[in-house]
């Protein structure tokens, strides 16, 4: 096994991948290389290909154009070596343990130039992929397929927007020295597994929750000013995940997630927060309406995206709160450093690691663990 590195933050041993999966799931995910489609994806392909043969023949030719230059992309990204794969250059040798030791030296900065050109490539093929999802969800939907099959179709391109988002939330989730090594060398696993395969197991666990709070969030009309009651609310709204609430119940009262959670239902920046709540306690006004946000803040706060079902703008609107939260991480400015996606995705991994933990416990004593 070969030495981490040591420094003022962090002593790490590197480790085997196994002490993070079970044999069984490493055997999945390790038996191939990157999934161009998965089961559930092929059967929509080929649905997509059956309709279209009698409907638009000519629409036929050019999503099978398509689905072929995927195909062909794939297949020039696997003639770059795994990420699993052993390498010698010269004296150097790399491994999967020498990547996830690099990229936990790495701090801050755009780590584009140290990255694996299978992952630049591979991320290349997901934005391909999710944007031939999105062409299928709007060709089910004027082709007049069943409100199922559109679903399922946007379902797809959802969980796909979302696996692009995983990306940027583990390397995000890299920098944060406050998170346990631990955690952090599981992150920078969950992250080679990313690249290699492009595709995600944690998405499994994040991806429909998020996407019921969001579109709870797109259906509320919060009150400004107070920004009391708004997670009850949103509580109240959505159908919970045992997971979500969990989470709620144990990281709210924390002052980085609520502010996380506040720009994640409001549609405003930390910053903009705070000058309505200024601009109302100097006016003696206790609460307004989205609609007189408008004129307070001189802005629209995202009036587009509540009439959208557009997956696309999730990831927009979490790109903008990432940027902004990497912005005042560097400046050390008030506000949150890291998104409520970022929360989440740390809550998850913490979780699996305690679950992972008990498990062994428990084989080793006879127990039985209760997660």
């Amino acid at each position: 096994m070969t030495k981490g590195m040591d420094s003022s933050q962090d002593n790490f041993e590197s480790v085997d991948i196994e002490e993070f999966y079970d044999k069984d799931q490493l055997d999945n995910e390790f038996s191939t290389n990157l999934v161009v489609l998965t089961d559930k994806e092929r059967v929509l392909v080929n649905l997509m290909f059956d309709r279209l043969k009698t409907i638009s023949p000519e629409t036929l030719e050019v999503f099978a154009n398509r689905m072929a230059d995927l195909e062909r992309l794939t297949r020039n990204i696997a003639h770059f070596p795994s990420l699993f794969q052993q390498q010698k250059f010269y004296a150097e040798v790399r491994t999967e343990n020498t990547l996830v030791e690099s990229l936990l030296a790495q701090r801050g900065g755009d780590r584009l130039l140290h990255l694996p050109t299978k992952a630049i490539l591979g991320k290349g093929f997901l934005v391909a992929k999710f944007q031939a999802f999105t062409s299928m969800t709007k060709i089910a939907s004027e082709c007049r397929f069943s409100k199922d099959e559109v679903a399922s179709f946007q379902k797809a391109s959802i969980n796909l927007m979302f696996t692009l988002m995983a990306e940027d939330v583990y390397l995000s989730l890299l920098d944060n020295t406050d998170i346990p090594v631990d955690i952090r060398q599981q992150v920078a696993y969950s992250l080679t597994v990313l690249w290699e395969h492009r595709s995600d197991q944690n998405v499994a666990d994040m991806a429909p929750v998020l996407e019921s709070v969001w579109a709870a969030r797109r259906k509320l009309a919060p009150v400004f000013g107070t920004m009391v009651g708004t997670s009850e609310l949103l509580l109240l709204s959505i159908e919970m995940d045992d997971q979500w609430c969990r989470f709620i119940s144990s990281k709210l009262g924390e002052p980085e997630v609520a502010m996380s959670m506040e720009e994640f239902l409001f549609g405003l920046s930390y910053e903009d927060i705070q000058r309505l709540k200024q601009i109302l306690k100097d006016k003696g006004i206790n609460a307004i309406g989205r609609d007189e946000v408008t004129r307070f803040l001189n802005k629209n706060p995202e009036k587009e995206q509540h009439n959208n079902n557009d997956p696309r703008q999730f990831y927009l609107h979490y790109s903008v709160r990432r940027d902004n939260a990497k912005a005042r991480s560097r400046m050390n400015l008030p506000g949150p450093h890291y998104t409520l996606e970022d929360h989440y995705m740390r809550f998850i991994l913490e979780k699996n690691k305690e679950k992972q933990y008990n498990d062994v416990y428990a084989k080793q004593t006879g127990s039985v663990s209760v997660w």
